[in-house]
């Protein structure tokens, strides 16, 4: 019962907001809400939403101050040299935008933090994809899907957890996929490509005098506000500012929800003193942050009740119980392809510590190492991030003004491919195997 009331949550919330019957932040409260008391699940209701909640508001709290602080960076103008020398670069040319997109995003996402990669992605590329005319669905598309095959480094969140799980060491799990995730990158480039060809046939390339160039930074607003929040004389102290914030972040010092909050409090004083000035960027940006905060409270609902009501352990055991016996030498492979669906429709903590660890165990009766099915079970990630499950997606798609329904209706296929291309360089490259005898 806990198995089809599960999977017929997620199914008809996934409906409701791919055909745009029903909007994120409304069917992640009412949806999972409904099903449990379907469920008969009137006791401890609250509790359990309260309990998703209060998991997920570390990261609203993160995703609250570092929206402020990269909207304040782009306010003062930091990112215009780094726009005008990329459009520079591409000259107009949307194939040469795209691939840049898909290849700046790869090395950004070395950080191993999805929301960091999103926000300076989206920061650089988003007044090029306006000024040009493109499809945006195609950028947030690609870096979305950099992110999940870069997420897949040892400091990154699922390999550490698949380590934690089943007491290996990272690096066992992290270097024999590294031609895996090479070529998965390769994939992303060609995606790329296929996508610039196609707005290059739609748009032509755009022929850009200097003039362009100097007045990129205008380009998405009213001119003469944003010229007016630019602080060119700032850029060095907001450089040195980002710089310190991003290699605090990686090496973990504090608290990630710490830093930005303590990032943009300095930032706001240094660049704009008076408290009318504060106000006023505060103000500007608070929309974009109520946008994302409530759909992570929203999700909070969702991932509270599928918890706490036991239909994740439900989901996952019916699906474990399903594999015949004779199965069992082919569990690699196994553990590869449930991983896409797993990883979408549940967290990465209910998979990898609730799962994953009974998978290996199965497996080792067959000679599969954990290792092995450690591995296998990261190639879900790309499309893992495309969940409305994962906060981070929020606060792509808030970024770059997009609906997250748009969103997956078109990236879902590509995401299922290229973590179907992680997979295929797995086997290829003895990663994880076909087939144990």
């Amino acid at each position: 019962m806990l198995t089809i009331l599960g999977f017929s949550m997620v199914v008809c919330f996934m409906y409701l907001i791919m055909t745009k019957r029903m909007s994120a932040l409304i069917a992640l409260i009412l949806i999972p809400t409904l099903f449990a008391l379907i469920g008969g699940f009137y006791a401890g209701l609250g509790a359990m939403m309260l309990d998703g909640v209060k998991k997920l508001a570390p990261t609203g709290v993160m995703l609250t101050f570092s929206i402020l602080y990269f909207g304040l960076m782009i306010d003062a103008g930091l990112f215009d040299p780094l726009v005008r020398f990329i459009l520079r670069l591409v000259r107009g040319d949307p194939l040469k935008v795209l691939v840049g997109t898909a290849v700046l995003t790869l090395l950004v996402s070395l950080d191993g933090d999805s929301s960091t990669t999103y926000m300076i992605a989206i920061a650089a590329f988003l007044p090029l994809y306006h000024r040009l005319g493109m499809n945006v669905l195609m950028m947030t598309c690609l870096v979305n899907l950099a992110s999940g095959i870069m997420n897949l480094s040892p400091w990154g969140g699922p390999t550490a957890r698949a380590a934690a799980a089943l007491r290996i060491d990272a690096l066992d799990i992290f270097i024999p996929m590294l031609p895996a995730m090479l070529l998965a990158c390769v994939s992303l480039v060609a995606m790329a490509v296929l996508f610039g060809l196609r707005e290059r046939k739609r748009l032509g390339v755009m022929t850009m005098k200097d003039h362009h160039f100097d007045n990129i930074e205008l380009g998405l607003g009213d001119a003469e506000e944003c010229a007016a929040n630019r602080r060119p004389k700032m850029f060095w102290p907001n450089f040195i500012l980002t710089t310190v914030l991003l290699v605090l972040l990686v090496i973990g010092l504090m608290p990630i929800q710490i830093l930005f909050m303590l990032a943009f409090a300095i930032a706001v004083m240094l660049n704009y003193p008076t408290l009318e000035e504060q106000k006023a960027r505060i103000s500007s940006h608070a929309g974009n942050v109520l946008a994302v905060t409530a759909l992570i409270f929203a999700a909070g609902i969702f991932t509270g009740i599928l918890s706490g009501t036991g239909m994740v352990d439900a989901m996952a055991k019916s699906l474990l119980a399903v594999i015949p016996t004779s199965f069992g030498p082919y569990l690699a492979v196994f553990t590869a392809l449930v991983s896409l669906p797993f990883t979408f429709f549940m967290s990465n903590d209910a998979f990898y510590f609730g799962i994953l660890p009974v998978i290996a165990q199965t497996a080792a009766s067959y000679g599969i190492t954990a290792e092995e099915i450690a591995r296998a079970s990261i190639v879900g990630q790309p499309f893992h991030l495309l969940s409305p499950l994962v906060p981070s997606v929020y606060l792509l798609v808030g970024l770059a003004k997009v609906d997250i329904g748009d969103h997956q209706r078109f990236a879902i296929k590509w995401g299922i491919l290229v973590s179907l291309v992680l997979m295929a360089g797995g086997l290829l490259t003895g990663a994880f195997p076909l087939f144990h005898s």
